[in-house]
């Protein structure tokens, strides 16, 4: 078959499980415009974070895992006292946020500004940040 080459299993890069927050709605300061500094917007997240939970499911201890909890709080804290103009930064940075208070590879976060674009149902950002594997 022209193109096809085989690829030993243990030389593929695989993929560590992942937990997610989805739907994390939380109000903030954000946007270009004068109107929207006066009032906050409801964002709607999607955090999706690549660790193992082998030892976790082993287990079966809190400890030995991420806690998506600590994540969700952390996150809405962050969110909620952030004032950036663009969908952009905050997405950025709720990913280096993640990535470095809760020490993980891998990070996908989208944010929605729903509402943003009179006909559009959904407007955002999604960022990958570091390495799924």
């Amino acid at each position: 078959m022209a193109g096809f080459r085989y690829i030993p299993m243990e030389t593929m890069d695989m993929p560590m499980d992942l937990i997610y927050l989805h739907d994390l709605k939380v109000d903030c300061i954000i946007g270009i415009w004068d109107w929207e500094r006066r009032t906050t917007q409801t964002m709607t997240i999607d955090i999706d974070i690549a660790v193992d939970v082998q030892k976790a499911a082993a287990t079966d201890r809190i400890e030995d895992t991420l806690n998506y909890k600590a994540v969700a709080k952390c996150v809405i804290a962050f969110v909620g006292s952030s004032q950036f103009q663009l969908v952009e930064t905050l997405t950025e940075k709720i990913a280096e946020l993640v990535r470095v208070e809760f020490q993980v590879p891998w990070v996908r976060v989208a944010v929605n500004k729903r509402g943003a674009i009179r006909g559009a149902t959904d407007v955002g950002v999604i960022v990958e940040r570091g390495r799924r594997n």
